[in-house]
């Protein structure tokens, strides 16, 4: 069976590129893990800022879905209602936080 040529689509990453550019000036490498620096495979590492179950979305709106789960260790998926109700209710239940300040 032939597979048809079929090129990927091409993301947008100029987000991207000028975060992880900010981010190389505070964190060593740009990322917090040495996977996700590129430098070994090229490109731009990917800065997410939502989830929900399977799907992540980076700073430039491309959505990806997260097969592996490489974004964290996410047994339930990202966002699970059940696991933000947790730490919603648990943070209101714990009272002052003393590391604030006032």
């Amino acid at each position: 069976m032939t597979r048809p040529n079929v090129a990927a689509p091409r993301l947008e990453t100029a987000k991207s590129a000028a975060a992880f550019d900010d981010a190389r000036r505070v964190i060593p490498g740009g990322v917090n893990s040495p996977v996700r620096a590129f430098r070994s495979v090229g490109g731009t590492p990917r800065f997410m800022v939502r989830g929900a179950g399977p799907r992540v979305t980076d700073i430039d709106g491309n959505e990806y879905v997260d097969y592996v789960m490489s974004w964290g260790a996410l047994a339930l998926g990202h966002a699970h209602p059940a696991v933000v109700g947790a730490v919603i209710g648990s943070r209101a239940a714990s009272g002052p936080r003393p590391w604030r300040s006032r």
